[in-house]
């Protein structure tokens, strides 16, 4: 099946977002309008700290929740091969010092990492590419194994490849709840939605177990 792409009719209800968004902002109602319902950011520790443990950092951006509870399941599957692994969210600036590894992940906005995931990248680019550096992809349409799905991923992660030419990647797909949306974005989401892929939690915790269990670190 063809991917869905980005047509004219899309263009034109994006733009009618963006003008409502214009109209919501002159009233004073736009930056409730942006936020989205709260929901809980892992910052956690797996595994056992000591000096024989090697230390692996994950950092995460997310928009609404599901990159967050992906990041725990890796920490706590490396956990199970003998790291010690903290996940903290990127918005904290976590410090790379003293990791022996780092995995980065983001959800996809508008065909992209997440700002605030690639800004980390560029500010801490010449550490990461003295360490082994995975990255991992979480999002919702180009997820079918053809050539226009695997062209499309490829240009979510292309301004992270190009600070990071070598780095180790994934895709997973992620979970669409327009509940955990702002008011924005889920309309966004819905005009850009692919009517054949519903909302719905399409993660596959095995694939994403099976990725860090056999992730070279």
């Amino acid at each position: 099946m063809t991917p869905r792409k980005f047509t004219r009719r899309d263009f034109l209800k994006t733009a009618g977002i963006a003008l409502g968004a214009s109209a919501l902002t002159c009233s004073g109602l736009g930056y409730l309008a942006t936020l989205p319902p709260e929901f809980e950011m892992t910052n956690a520790t797996f595994g056992e700290q000591s000096t024989m443990s090697k230390k692996i950092l994950i950092t995460y951006a997310t928009k609404a929740g599901s990159t967050v509870e992906i990041a725990a399941v890796i920490g706590e599957s490396l956990s199970k091969r003998g790291f010690a692994v903290d996940v903290k969210p990127v918005s904290e600036n976590p410090a790379l010092d003293g990791y022996q590894a780092v995995l980065m992940g983001s959800a996809i906005r508008m065909g992209s990492w997440l700002p605030e995931a690639v800004d980390f990248i560029r500010k801490n680019q010449s550490t990461l590419q003295q360490i082994p550096t995975s990255i991992f992809t979480v999002h919702m349409l180009n997820y079918r194994d053809d050539e226009a799905s695997r062209t499309a991923r490829q240009a979510y992660t292309a301004p992270v490849r190009e600070l990071l030419p070598s780095v180790d990647e994934v895709f997973f797909r992620g979970k669409l709840n327009y509940k955990t949306l702002s008011f924005f974005d889920r309309m966004i989401a819905k005009a850009v939605a692919n009517p054949n892929d519903p909302p719905g939690d399409f993660r596959d915790w095995d694939q994403i177990r099976d990725w860090a269990e056999n992730l070279n670190l």
